[in-house]
């Protein structure tokens, strides 16, 4: 199974955009957002609704580098705080002392 939180918290983005998508989270809704970031008729489970907000993150990001005029800013926002979002609803692994 994939860590989500451990790539999640590698992902390395400017520390502005992760500052704006953290303070989105309070209004984050699961059922309106989700729906619309990734297409779909009801929202996915967070196990697989994070690998395709994870796609669709690294391709804003790789636009963003490139200076494409497509980038939007506002949809990588909207993407990451579905992706921190999502991350917080997964069970946690118990912890081994």
């Amino acid at each position: 199974m994939t860590d989500f939180r451990t790539l999640l918290a590698d992902l390395g983005r400017p520390r502005l955009l992760i500052r704006a998508a953290r303070f989105g989270i309070e209004d984050y809704c699961r059922d309106r957002d989700l729906k619309r970031l990734l297409n779909a008729d009801s929202p996915a489970s967070p196990e697989k609704a994070l690998p395709r907000l994870l796609s669709e993150e690294e391709r804003l990001e790789q636009t963003r580098k490139a200076g494409d005029a497509s980038y939007s800013l506002n949809r990588h926002i909207e993407v990451l705080i579905a992706l921190m979002a999502e991350v917080r609803l997964l069970p946690r692994a118990p912890q081994q002392i």
